[in-house]
């Protein structure tokens, strides 16, 4: 089974439990290593289509696991009683699209002890809902991967955080071993912003003006993330220091 390095991420930030629930499992490859490598006891490898499904039973028969893992048809989190899976994983797929399955399948979101999300899309949007909605954000990974920058958050039900517009858009942590790829981003972040500035700066339109203006507000949202995590992994570093 040839995993890509963001599903093996996925794989690995997922905590021992005792059913995986994984929402658009495609081939499902997920609950297929985790149950392989006795992460998880169980899983089940849910999707709205029968075609995906039908892919991820031909893996589960192919790896002997039909009495392990269980395929189920379901539009997102709706064939799945709360407290019935204790980890669940959505990934591949756009951020308000995920907001409307964590949102139609609350009680069974927040009955799981730990949610590994990975939103495609819409991130600022999605971590303001999370926030708002008293989900704990634990953690960020972050990963690049054939040119695609990809980041999967570890959330689970709990008292949120104070957020500000920049946590909202770049996050508010990163495991420490992901900071320099998310260095690097935040520096591709800056760069672009200044580029598409210096391209406008000797244009007099309202348009160009209009533009500039929120150019600039993305840029110190960027440039603030950037010096945050500076900030953050220069502690860090001291506190191994001392220890």
């Amino acid at each position: 089974m040839d995993l890509s390095k963001r599903l093996q991420t996925i794989i690995s930030l997922v905590e021992p439990g005792e059913m995986i629930a994984d929402i658009g499992t495609d081939h499902g490859y997920v609950p297929i290593a985790l149950v392989r490598r006795g992460i998880c006891r169980k899983g089940l490898a849910m999707d709205v289509g029968n075609g995906p499904l039908e892919r991820a039973r031909e893996h589960i028969h192919a790896h002997s696991m039909e009495n392990v893992i269980e395929t189920r048809l379901s539009d997102g989190l709706h064939m799945l009683q709360p407290g019935e899976a204790d980890r669940i994983v959505i990934a591949g797929m756009g951020g308000p699209l995920m907001q409307r399955i964590l949102e139609e399948g609350e009680a069974a979101a927040r009955a799981a002890g730990q949610l590994i999300l990975s939103p495609q899309s819409g991130l600022r949007e999605f971590r303001r809902f999370l926030t708002e909605n008293h989900y704990y954000i634990q953690n960020e990974a972050m990963l690049r991967e054939d040119g695609k920058d990809y980041t999967i958050l570890i959330v689970h039900d709990g008292e949120p955080e104070v957020y500000d517009e920049s946590d909202y858009t770049y996050g508010k942590r990163i495991r420490e071993e992901d900071i320099p790829v998310k260095i690097d981003y935040l520096k591709r972040e800056i760069a672009l912003r200044e580029s598409l500035l210096d391209k406008l700066h000797a244009k007099n339109t309202e348009k160009a003006a209009i533009r500039r203006e929120e150019l600039t507000g993305e840029l110190r949202l960027a440039q603030t993330a950037h010096s945050r995590l500076l900030a953050s992994e220069i502690e860090e570093s001291g506190k191994k220091i001392e220890t």
